[in-house]
């Protein structure tokens, strides 16, 4: 009963069910503060909800994805059982207690402090101790990485590690180093507050602390994504992996170059000095060269895959491929949205050209097409990749799957472009009203208006995802081929030491962080009077 498949599915399923009831929340936002709506007179309301719509977003969907995902990949790509499953299960449960345990103090006003947990305010300990929870969960789930690659390699002394399984692990120490962070504010900044232990905050000394976490937990939310872009797109279309050293070197540089680039989030805070921010800042740019690396490759295979259906002359492949494939079709879509999302970045990661959007809706619009679009319309490919082999019955509805992934790129595009519009304009995230009759704001009506669209078309996308994986669960019985990943045109038969194992990569990974952050974080410390009095959310005078 408790097999791996069941496993693989309870994540999926669980991560699916919290990511439709954060969507219906999005949109409702957007439609109460816009000029659609009236005001609904109380903020707390808002801002419960954009605190359960970003933690389940942030934490729980792209966690329980990679999780699953990852348990997945070890099987398919070492060709063993799964050793741990019974731990795995027990990371399962952690991540959903933690996720129940975090929701209900939200859904109660007492812990709207969103999902950047944003001190100087504390919510109740519980909602804290939710994220411990579901953060524990995933890091068994990384130990399990480790150690079911330590014992194929074991086993199979000096053979390649299957490029799959390096991306996963690669993706799994990523997230198990770059959470140290957020624990640490939690636990010696925020936690002692919200027990009642304290009643002020080093509110600059926790932003530094969560600056640790705060960017690179979204290359790890990528880690999925980029795994899929490698090993499952050029199968699906009928084509070969241009190149596997490629592919190992782009994951390794994830790792390297992730990490130290936090505190460009904080250029507006006066606890980091400015050497550190450019320091940062640079970083910021380094980390563009394995996802330049990655579309390249990626770029490649697939004209890889139209030549061999065909395609002749310069663009000719284009036309060959199979464009009415779901993961073709998805991993479309999803490099338009990485590319306009990238470009924005750009203006995030300048010392100078942040100050004008920082705090705005243009940020809002950038994290959205990123994640919410270029990322998660590929968790879709990988669910419709990969659910026949989990329940034995085929994903027969194609024409559905297609109107679901248009529908999340056309709703993404819409929902963001004029949130970066207004952004410019200089209108401010996170308020819970705004008064359009004032003649400052009613230019940015019709913006915010296409955004509820963009919003609604999102909705519909959602409920196409839930029809197609339900009809999925029951359809006739229909037992598919073994499962493939893709094959490189060239695979290797030996690999450098250091792109088949992580030794190197995690040391550096570690060192960089320490160097980046070490005198930050000391300098905090060490500044006397730096607290400032916790407000504890829902709490009444």
């Amino acid at each position: 009963m408790w097999n791996s498949k069941r496993l693989i599915l309870a994540h999926f399923w669980f991560a699916f069910a919290g990511f439709g009831i954060a969507l219906l929340l999005g949109e409702w936002q957007m439609f109460i503060r816009s000029p659609l709506a009236a005001w609904i007179s109380d903020p707390d309301l808002y801002y419960r909800s954009v605190t359960a719509h970003g933690t389940t977003m942030a934490y729980v969907l792209p966690t329980l994805v990679a999780m699953g995902f990852g348990y997945f990949v070890t099987e398919q790509a070492l060709k063993r059982p799964m050793i741990g499953l019974h731990w795995a299960w027990l990371g399962w449960g952690l991540a959903v207690l933690g996720t129940i345990s975090a929701i209900v103090p939200v859904a109660l006003g007492r812990a709207s402090v969103l999902y950047t947990f944003y001190p100087p305010m504390v919510g109740n300990a519980f909602y804290y101790i939710g994220i411990v929870l579901v953060v524990l969960g995933s890091w068994i789930w990384v130990a399990l990485m480790a150690v079911n690659l330590y014992r194929w390699k074991r086993d199979n002394p000096g053979a390649p590690v299957p490029f799959p399984m390096f991306a996963t692990v690669a993706g799994a120490y990523l997230w198990g180093w770059t959470a140290v962070g957020a624990a640490l504010e939690l636990l010696f900044q925020i936690m002692p507050v919200a027990l009642g232990w304290r009643d002020t905050i080093d509110a600059g000394l926790a932003r530094v602390f969560f600056s640790w976490t705060l960017h690179a937990i979204v290359y790890f939310w990528l880690m999925p994504t980029y795994i899929a872009y490698y090993t499952i797109v050029p199968r699906a279309i009928g084509g070969r992996l241009f190149s596997d050293t490629m592919g190992r070197i782009a994951f390794a540089l994830f790792l390297v170059a992730a990490m130290p680039i936090g505190i460009h989030h904080a250029f507006e805070d006066p606890q980091v000095g400015a050497g550190f921010k450019y320091l940062h800042s640079v970083f910021t740019g380094v980390v563009a060269i394995p996802t330049l690396l990655t579309v390249f490759t990626i770029c490649a295979s697939v004209e890889i895959a139209g030549r061999l259906r065909g395609g002749r002359g310069v663009l000719g492949w284009l036309k060959a491929l199979p464009w009415l494939n779901p993961a073709m079709l998805g991993t479309a879509l999803s490099f338009v949205m990485l590319g306009f999302g990238g470009a924005g970045g750009l203006i995030n990661m300048s010392y100078q050209l942040d100050a004008t959007i920082h705090n705005t809706q243009w940020v809002t619009g950038h994290f959205h097409l990123i994640f919410a679009g270029a990322i998660v319309i590929m968790y879709f490919v990988i669910a419709y990749d990969i659910w026949p082999h989990l329940t034995g019955r085929a994903l027969g509805c194609f024409g559905l799957m297609r109107a679901q992934l248009w529908l999340w790129g056309i709703g993404m595009i819409v929902l963001t472009f004029p949130w970066h519009w207004v952004g410019i304009l200089g209108m401010p995230r996170r308020m819970a009203f705004y008064d359009y009759t004032n003649p400052a704001l009613a230019s940015l009506a019709m913006p915010v208006i296409m955004s509820v669209i963009g919003g609604a078309i999102l909705v519909v996308s959602g409920a196409l995802l839930f029809l197609v994986l339900l009809r999925g669960q029951f359809a006739p019985r229909s037992e598919p081929e073994a499962y493939r990943f893709s094959v490189a045109v060239r695979p290797p038969h030996r690999v450098p030491a250091a792109l088949n194992g992580m030794g190197l990569w995690v040391g550096l990974m570690i060192a960089l962080t320490i160097v980046n952050y070490g005198f930050p974080i000391a300098h905090a410390i060490a500044t006397p009077g730096t607290a400032v009095p916790a407000v504890m959310v829902g709490e009444r005078p």
